[in-house]
This record gives C-alpha cells, structure tokens and sequence, in this order.
C-alpha cells in the first residue's frame, strides 16, 4: 500500500522524481549504490590527505601538504559531484534516454595522479 507522500511530486529531488516513469527498482538501487560507493571514495580520500599531513612522514613538507590539500579538497567535493552524476542517471532512465557520461571516474583519475605525483616528487626532494 503506498502513502500520499510516495507520489512522484513528493520525494526530493522533485526534479528528478516528478519526471517521467518509474524505472525498474534494480536499476535506481544500482543507480545509489554508485553515489554511495563514490562517497565512501570521497571519505577515503578526505582520510588519506589527513593521514599524509598527520603521520609527518618525512617527505618535503611544502609538496606533502599538496598533496594532503588536492585529496581533501577533491574528498570534499566529491560527494556534490557524485550526486549531481546520481540526478542525471536518475533522470535518464526516468524518460528513457541514454545514461550520461559519468565525468566523476576521470576527475578521480587526475586527482589521483596529481597527487601521487606531489608525493613522489615530495619523496625525491627530502
């Protein structure tokens, strides 16, 4: 039995859900796995960058907090990104039209390989 809040018109984002129709569940539970597990990525990184200035590894301080800065402030933003990727997958199988490019794997890549680049430079210039 559903409620009167379990209309399309009342669940948030109204943007997303008052759109077309309702995929199939598997589909939309996939869909927020995804934003979980790019959350949980999100306070990996955010864990990482404190952990990398915290454990004061003796690595060049000016490139080690660098590197600590791009994977807390990537950590922080992240979560925003990934629910903005959520809403357009969300949206796209609501009116049936192709699922988008998800720009959040390639950010993560450069992220990763800019900070990993501070750190090794960070390890050569001790």
């Amino acid at each position: 039995m559903t409620s009167p809040t379990d209309s399309p018109g009342h669940r948030f984002p109204r943007a997303v859900f008052a759109r077309g129709t309702e995929p199939d569940a598997r589909f939309s539970l996939a869909n927020e796995r995804t934003f979980l597990a790019w959350t949980r990525t999100s306070l990996a990184l955010i864990a990482g960058g404190v952990a990398l200035e915290a454990l004061g590894l003796d690595l060049q301080p000016q490139l080690r907090l660098a590197a600590s800065l791009v994977l807390i402030i990537v950590g922080a933003v992240l979560p925003l990104a990934s629910w903005i990727a959520w809403a357009y997958t969300e949206r796209a199988m609501r009116e049936a039209r192709h699922l988008p490019h998800p720009p959040v794997g390639a950010a993560l890549a450069v992220t990763l390989a800019v900070a990993g680049v501070l750190v090794l430079l960070a390890v050569l210039l001790r």
